[in-house]
């Protein structure tokens, strides 16, 4: 079988360094039966990305863009270089059978690879699967969820945590599947079982899969769009799987981290353009209470910023940025 990676980089050249690693360590306890090829996008990094994999990677293949693209449109060039989305036959017909979709700041521990291509191979009806995540301190993370209701936004926005005696509570909502979660045990145990969707930090799609449904949304610049592709392939009988005996490390949000609040920016214009594009898999009543509720959050959330200002546990700069992203997030779609 053939397995392409793909890897979208901005600005994090060592843990890069790392992953790409781990993704040839990973490929070499499977080459007897498995052909893994690497293409690494980047984004027009300023760290010295693209000569670190150009001089140490030679066998990756490297796209050095001039601008940033975002993770969709880069995702979305890489596939098209593949031969997903492109009219003449040839290229089509020279697709891979697989393609896993990749951050940078993650680290892919042993077999895991050959683990998740194993699985599509003997589940020909799965459209994605994903592996599970842990932190870099070994923590597990969440790398599948239910996609996002009512209780999840407002888990997600409402500050809770603090609150007096109910600190267990909390812990609980955000662990349940209110909070679109599925539980550890399923997370700890070895037999794969459905999700909603899995994070794009590691999601492997079936080539033909992809066929079916189209590239990523581009609409999406980043955020999202892993949702979106897991829904619409679901809407063709093609769901999705986590498969825990597989691990891949992952070093969370180091990119989006360098700009903070445009990320929740975006994290939010995503969010909103979703349940735009598939309304009809809500009730009307999600959408009559949507954006109340977001406003809610972010009017919470926005006084205890100016608590903490108030107290010089915030500077002035950092708390207009915040406040500043707030409007923002409540100015889409009017």
């Amino acid at each position: 079988m053939r397995l392409a990676v793909i890897i979208v980089s901005y600005n994090v050249r060592e843990l890069l360094r790392r992953c790409l690693h781990s993704v040839f360590d990973s490929a070499r306890q499977s080459d007897d039966w498995l052909v893994v090829d690497v293409t690494v996008v980047d984004n027009a990094s300023h760290d010295g990305s693209a000569p670190m994999v150009a001089d140490t990677f030679p066998q990756a293949n490297l796209i050095a863009m001039t601008e940033n693209l975002g993770f969709t449109r880069a995702n979305n060039f890489a596939l098209r270089g593949l031969g997903f989305g492109v009219d003449r036959e040839e290229r089509a017909a020279s697709a891979p059978d697989l393609v896993l979709l990749l951050n940078p700041d993650t680290e892919v521990v042993d077999d895991a690879l050959g683990k998740l291509v194993t699985f599509m191979r003997d589940n020909p009806t799965a459209g994605v699967c994903g592996p599970r995540l842990h932190y870099g301190d070994g923590a597990l993370q969440h790398g599948g969820f239910a996609f996002p209701g009512l209780g999840q936004i407002a888990l997600d926005l409402i500050p809770l945590t603090g609150l007096p005696g109910l600190s267990r509570l909390v812990h609980r909502l955000l662990q349940s599947r209110l909070n679109g979660r599925y539980s550890r045990r399923q997370w700890l145990g070895v037999a794969p079982f459905p999700v909603d969707f899995v994070l794009g930090a590691a999601l492997m799609a079936r080539g033909e899969s992809i066929r079916a449904v189209g590239l990523l949304d581009e609409g999406y610049f980043m955020y999202c769009e892993e949702m979106d592709w897991c829904l619409r392939m679901r809407e063709t009988g093609r769901p999705t799987y986590a498969v825990p005996t597989a691990q891949i490390v992952h070093y969370e949000g180091r990119s989006s981290r360098q700009v903070r609040w445009r990320s929740f920016e975006r994290l939010w214009a995503s969010r909103f353009r979703f349940f735009r594009i598939h309304a009809h898999r809500y009730p009307q009543g999600f959408h009559l209470l949507l954006r109340p509720l977001v406003r809610l959050g972010l009017g919470l959330n926005g006084m205890a910023a100016r608590r903490q200002f108030s107290r010089g546990r915030l500077s002035g700069d950092r708390l207009g940025e915040q406040l500043d992203a707030y409007a923002k997030v409540l100015s889409f779609g009017g």
